[in-house]
């Protein structure tokens, strides 16, 4: 009976699925649409993939012939650039050395590396950066636009429109000076020719404004800095059709190398040549030659004091640069004239004394020199001693005779003045004179010292102090206070033995009186005494 029932059932879903394809077709049932809410062409079978040009399908209608679904990890936002989510008033574990922030470390921090870092200093702690990760579909991995707000495209337009403005405001005026001039102008005979001349100018005027908003003539658009696509960009065309390319000028094989991908010839092509009819002399010759040089120079000295410290970018603010370097030149040619004063004031100037004279300066003398066969001198020169690989005759520090011209008590020195340091300054006669005072002087002093150690000095009669090891016999001692010492010193004693009885504060004082030092006298231990161990 199940079999039955669910073939009936079947046999007229079947039934009603054809009358309704019939009333569908005779427009009295609503067609059927798919997901899209388009409408189901019914000539167009399912199985499909695409359909003929005559059926003016647009696409396939299957669901797997399509992507229906989309997934919903997929996102078309972008990262919000420069955001901050956390500022920390002191450094975390784990945080930047550099700059304190927890989202990245040391290693990629992107902060001016700090003398004393944030996690030494506690301070100046940088915000945390927002971290975002997106996951993007297939076609938003591939979306060169992706992130590009288009309101930042307002400032190029602002720009144009100023610059129309401005362009229409010149002329505006430029016209009504040329009114005021025609109005200026005297009534006469050639007025009326003036006046076709100012029109005929103004005319002018307005067809090269005309041509000044068409200057993009020798545009030419290309794809630059590319390998196989990448952005697009105006290369305008500079060169002159008539001039010759580089690489026509010497067609030798061998002859400078041309650079097709740069379009550079560094050599000179025809090195041969005259050079007051070579147009071309090869790129080296503009990057040594005139203001690139100097441009060269400008930039390396702007460098060179970014290293030092100094805010200075040719970029950046390239007159400021270019100032600087200016007033660079002028000081470091000042400091230079300086120097050189300095030097000719303390050594002289060799070109403004006087000549030497011609027989000097040739070489050249009457007097005759007779050689043998071996170049020997026979007549005429006086033979020369040969003098040795030493320093001689050098004399310094104001010194008129050499090191070891003088000996005295096994030690060299110096005869002009007798002395006997290497380095010491030449006193001349008066340290002579010197030397000797002092020498003499101190011999009296020894002859005074030894008389003076032979007479045997009496022996001063010396008092012992209260707390000495001898006590003397005239000392007087207050009894009571005597006392009052024995009883502070049993207290030390005891306090000695038993810890426990040790004050936590303790007084010094180091004023002793006598009566103090009898009683530490009598009551400390005599380790020679044989009775010590019956005291008490």
């Amino acid at each position: 009976m199940a079999t039955a029932s669910a073939a009936f059932k079947s046999r007229e879903d079947h039934r009603k699925q054809l009358e309704l394809e019939e009333a569908r077709k005779a427009g009295l049932a609503p067609a059927e649409v798919d997901e899209d809410g388009k409408e189901i062409n019914p000539h167009i079978p399912q199985y499909m993939s695409s359909a003929p040009w005559y059926l003016n399908a647009e696409k396939p209608s299957l669901k797997h012939q399509r992507k229906w679904k989309s997934d919903p990890n997929y996102t078309k936002s972008w990262y919000d650039r420069g955001a901050k989510i956390f500022q920390a008033d002191k450094y975390r574990k784990g945080a930047c050395e550099n700059c304190g922030a927890m989202t990245h470390n040391v290693k990629s921090c992107m902060e001016r590396p700090r003398k004393i870092g944030a996690k030494w200093t506690n301070m100046h702690i940088a915000p945390d950066e927002k971290i975002e990760t997106f996951e993007l579909d297939y076609d938003g991995k591939r979306d060169r636009w992706n992130g590009f707000d288009p309101a930042t495209y307002a400032r190029v337009i602002e720009k144009y429109e100023q610059r129309d403005e401005a362009r229409r405001k010149y002329l505006k005026e430029q016209q009504l000076r040329k009114l005021e001039e025609k109005n200026n102008k005297q009534k006469g005979e050639n007025e009326v020719s003036d006046d076709d001349e100012d029109e005929d100018t103004l005319k002018d005027d307005e067809a090269k404004v005309d041509e000044s908003k068409q200057m993009d003539f020798a545009k030419v658009e290309k794809r630059v800095r590319t390998t196989g696509g990448g952005s697009t960009g105006t290369v305008r065309n500079l060169r002159i059709r008539e001039d010759i390319a580089k690489y026509l000028l010497n067609l030798d094989v061998n002859s400078a190398y041309y650079d097709p991908k740069t379009r550079s010839m560094r050599e000179d092509p025809l090195p041969d040549a005259d050079p007051n009819e070579k147009f071309y002399g090869g790129d080296n010759q503009y990057r040594i030659s005139g203001q690139a040089l100097e441009f060269k120079q400008l930039n390396v000295h702007a460098w060179e004091a970014f290293e030092k410290g100094q805010d200075i970018h040719l970029q950046a603010a390239p007159s400021q640069a270019e100032l600087l370097f200016k007033d660079f030149k002028i000081i470091k040619e000042k400091l230079k004239s300086q120097t050189k004063a300095a030097i000719m004031e303390k050594y002289g100037n060799a070109a403004t004394q006087e000549e030497l004279p011609k027989e000097l300066l040739l070489g050249q003398t009457e007097r005759q020199v007779e050689y043998d066969r071996a170049g020997r001198v026979i007549k005429g020169l006086e033979t020369s001693l040969p003098k040795s690989k030493y320093e001689e005759d050098v004399y310094i520090n104001n010194h008129t005779s050499v090191w070891g011209s003088w000996w005295k008590d096994h030690q060299w020195g110096y005869k002009c003045c007798k002395q006997t340091i290497r380095n010491s300054y030449c006193t001349g006669a008066a340290g002579i004179e010197a030397a000797e005072t002092a020498a003499d002087l101190m011999k009296a002093n020894i002859e005074h010292k030894a008389a003076s150690e032979d007479t045997p000095t009496q022996a001063e009669e010396k008092k012992l102090a209260a707390w000495g090891t001898d006590v003397p016999a005239d000392l007087v001692l207050d009894q009571k206070k005597l006392a009052d010492a024995l009883k502070k010193e049993d207290e030390r004693k005891r306090e000695e033995k038993d810890e426990r009885k040790r004050k936590y504060n303790v007084r010094w004082n180091d004023e002793v009186t006598p009566e103090e030092m009898e009683a530490y006298r009598m009551k400390r231990v005599h380790h020679d005494d044989p009775m010590k161990d019956f005291l008490h």
